[in-house]
C-alpha cells in the first residue's frame, strides 16, 4: 500500500525554468525510499511541494489518501520532517525547543518527549542550550522535533549532510532502528550513495526534473542475475548473447534472461567461438545505475 503518492508534479518557477517535469511515484508502507538527483535536479522541490511549502503548477501529493493541496492540515497531521538546516532557539535548551513546538499543535507528552529523546541519544544534553549543540547534535536534536508527536511517514533532506563518518553511521543505525521497531516509512533525500544503498528499498532518480528511474537499489534486487564477462572477443560476444536473449553492456556485464541458466549462456558463448577468460557474478551497485541514468540525455 502508498502511504505517500506524487502524482504528476510538474512547477516552473517565475524565472521560466522548469523545475519538474510531470514526476510521479510512490513510497510504500514501511519502506525506505531514496530520491537521488545532482544539485537542482528537483529534490528539493518535490520535497518542499510534499510539505505544502511550494505549490505544483500541476499535479498533487497524497499523504495517507489526503492531498497536501486540497487538505493541506490533514495530510501534514501525519508526516514529520528534516528539511533544509534545522533552525533552533539557541538561548533555550534542546528540551525547551522541542517543548516550543509542540505547543505549536497544542500536543505535549512528557513521557513521549523522554523517551525520543533517549531514543536519538540526546538525554545527556537535553538541558543544555542549543547554543552549545554539535552539528551532530542538533542533527538528532531536528530528528527528535521530527518525531513527535508520532508520525506516519518521516522526511528526511539531506540529514547526514555535515556529518563526520562517525556521526553518518550513527544516523544510519537509528533510521534503521525507527524503519524495524516502528515501522516508520521513511523518504530520504540524499547525495551520499553509499548511505542510500545501505540504507534504502527502493530509490527513484531525478535528471533536470524528470523521473529517470523508480525501482530497488541494487543491492535490493532479488529478481535480476548479472555476470561479468571477461573476453578480448567483446563484439563476438556480443552477438552471440543477442541471439540466445541475454544483455550485455560495454563493461562485458551480462544479464542472463530469467527463462536460461548462467551456464547455458558460458556454452553458446564457447560454442560461438568466444574465448572466455572469466565468468563470475557480479552484483550491480547503486553507482553504476545512478551514474548510468544520470548520463543518459
Amino acid at each position: 500500500m502508498a502511504l505517500l503518492e506524487v502524482r504528476h508534479l510538474t512547477k516552473r518557477w517565475p524565472t521560466g525554468k522548469l523545475a519538474l517535469d510531470d514526476v510521479s511515484f510512490e513510497v510504500r508502507a514501511g519502506e525506505i525510499l531514496g530520491l537521488l538527483g545532482h544539485n537542482g535536479a528537483g529534490k528539493s522541490t518535490i520535497m518542499g511541494i510534499t510539505l505544502g511549502m511550494v505549490r505544483p503548477d500541476i499535479g498533487e501529493v497524497r499523504i495517507g489518501g489526503r492531498s497536501v493541496q486540497k487538505d493541506r492540515g490533514g495530510a501534514l497531521q501525519q508526516i514529520g520532517a528534516i528539511y533544509e538546516a534545522a533552525v533552533f532557539y539557541d538561548y533555550l535548551s534542546g528540551w525547551q525547543n522541542l517543548r516550543v513546538f509542540c505547543s505549536l499543535s497544542g500536543w505535549w507528552d512528557e513521557a513521549e518527549v523522554k523517551r525520543v529523546v533517549e531514543m536519538v541519544k540526546l538525554s545527556r544534553a537535553i538541558q543544555n542550550k542549543t547554543a552549545t549543540y554539535s552539528h551532530g547534535m542538533r542533527q538528532r536534536l531536528a530528528l527528535a522535533q521530527a518525531l513527535l508527536p508520532q508520525p506516519k511517514i518521516l522526511l528526511l533532506d539531506e540529514p547526514t549532510d555535515g556529518l563526520d563518518p562517525e556521526g553518518i553511521r550513527e544516523f544510519r543505525e537509528l533510521i534503521l532502528h525507527l524503519r524495524q521497531h516502528q515501522g516508520l516509512t521513511i523518504m530520504l533525500n540524499s547525495h551520499l550513495l553509499g548511505e542510500v544503498e545501505q540504507m534504502c528499498d527502493r530509490c527513484v532518480i531525478i535528471k533536470e526534473g524528470k523521473k529517470m528511474f523508480e525501482g530497488p537499489v541494487p543491492s535490493q534486487e532479488k529478481t535480476r542475475r548479472m555476470f561479468q564477462l571477461q573476453t578480448s572477443d567483446l563484439g563476438l560476444a556480443r552477438e552471440v548473447l543477442a541471439r540466445t536473449g541475454a544483455t550485455m553492456d560495454k563493461h562485458g556485464i551480462v544479464e542472463v534472461p530469467l527463462e536460461m541458466e548462467p551456464h547455458e549462456l558460458v556454452a553458446a558463448l564457447v560454442r560461438g567461438n568466444v574465448q572466455v577468460n572469466t565468468w563470475q557474478p557480479h552484483r550491480r551497485t547503486l553507482e553504476e545505475l545512478y551514474m548510468g541514468m544520470s548520463s543518459r540525455s
